[in-house]
């Protein structure tokens, strides 16, 4: 990094050589390097450098100019952008080194951006609800895609017995190979010097459910009270949306770097994941790779490595029916988007169906032929 770019009042919020060459050629237009650190109805809040000092200061800026039909291309919490102070009208946006992207329903074909150039994207599990494995590698999987490096942060760990909290820690690690998995108690402490440490210097996007403890993991690692707390429900563990909007929240120094705080997600649907998807199972793929034929489906084929690692241990079943489950929702998702593989999908699903014709036709045809004439 270069002297000047060192010194620039937004290295703390992540600036850099990289995003300086971006916006070159909009500095010779006069215009203003920002980070956006909340998006709301039409206009943004953007980080800026104070005039000549070391400092920075918050601008509203309007968003009418960069505004795009396509969802995932629209302006969200993490982007950098090109202000014009004067107009108060955000230019342009630099391009994204990380994207963020969940499908915004599982019946629509519409991607939804959550966060954009996070170095870290941390998956937020509560340890106050029984440990959903399947939804944690859904979460990595998005993260894996996005090109953020994933964390898996288990919250609440007070609630818990070390004895327990241990074997939790195991097979979170087993569903996330690759991937570290940490505990913390906001409540005790327990751990978040060891996740400041790690997060410190990057920008990092905190995700979960509702309920995850998010907002009070947030205000433990900021240091104050910037977003409002509920309590959980005792039946389910489950808690209210606190967090409404994508907040992007500076770090102590002077490790520094930024935390995006996002709403509670119902849903996590799956967008375009199939790289991530690869990496979250990715023990299922080197294991695919011995099998006998390439396009193995893993489901009877003879000489299936997967199937034979299922059958001595080496494989769960349940990472493995994990798996198909989001490479199916993965196909589904991909088939609304992609004409060509939409096309490919239903030919296959036809030639299935015509053999499943002939294959009912000729046992029929032999019923006939070895049942005794009246």
């Amino acid at each position: 990094m270069s002297e000047h770019t060192a010194q620039h009042p937004l290295v703390r919020y992540g600036w850099d050589e990289g995003f300086a060459a971006d916006f070159s050629a909009h500095a010779a237009e006069g215009l203003t390097p920002g980070r956006i650190v909340r998006v709301d109805r039409g206009r943004c809040d953007l980080v800026v450098a104070d005039g000549d000092s070391d400092d920075v200061r918050h601008v509203l800026a309007d968003t009418a100019l960069v505004t795009t039909g396509d969802p995932v291309a629209i302006m969200c919490t993490g982007d950098w952008a090109a202000v014009d102070l004067a107009s108060g009208h955000v230019r342009a946006l630099l391009p994204r080194r990380t994207a963020f992207v969940r499908s915004t329903s599982s019946s629509r074909s519409e991607g939804q951006i959550l966060a954009a150039n996070a170095d870290c994207a941390i998956v937020a599990v509560s340890l106050a609800a029984d440990l959903d494995l399947g939804r944690i590698e859904r979460f990595l999987a998005l993260a894996w895609e996005s090109g953020a490096e994933p964390l898996v942060v288990l919250t609440k760990a007070d609630l818990v017995t070390a004895e327990v909290l241990g074997h939790l820690v195991a097979d979170t690690g087993a569903a996330a190979p690759g991937v570290q998995v940490l505990a913390v108690s906001a409540e005790t402490g327990e751990g978040l010097d060891v996740l400041a440490a790690v997060l410190g210097g990057r920008a990092s996007v905190l995700l979960g459910q509702s309920g995850a403890g998010k907002s009070t993991l947030a205000n433990a690692l900021v240091g104050a009270e910037v977003q409002d707390v509920q309590a959980t429900r005792d039946r389910d563990g489950k808690g209210r949306h606190t967090t409404t909007t994508r907040n992007l929240l500076p770090l102590p120094l002077p490790a520094g770097g930024v935390l995006i705080d996002t709403p509670g997600l119902r849903g996590v649907g799956l967008w375009d994941a199939g790289a991530g998807v690869a990496r979250t199972f990715s023990e299922i793929e080197a294991l695919a790779g011995r099998c006998r034929f390439h396009d193995c489906a893993h489901a009877a084929e003879p000489g299936c490595a997967v199937l034979a690692a299922v059958e001595t241990g080496e494989l769960h079943q349940r990472r493995l029916d994990s798996y198909r489950k989001l490479v199916r929702e993965n196909e589904w998702i991909a088939s609304r988007t992609d004409v060509r593989l939409r096309a490919e999908i239903r030919r296959d699903w036809k030639a299935k169906q015509a053999a499943g014709r002939l294959a009912m036709e000729y046992k029929r045809g032999r019923s006939r032929q070895v049942l005794p004439r009246p």
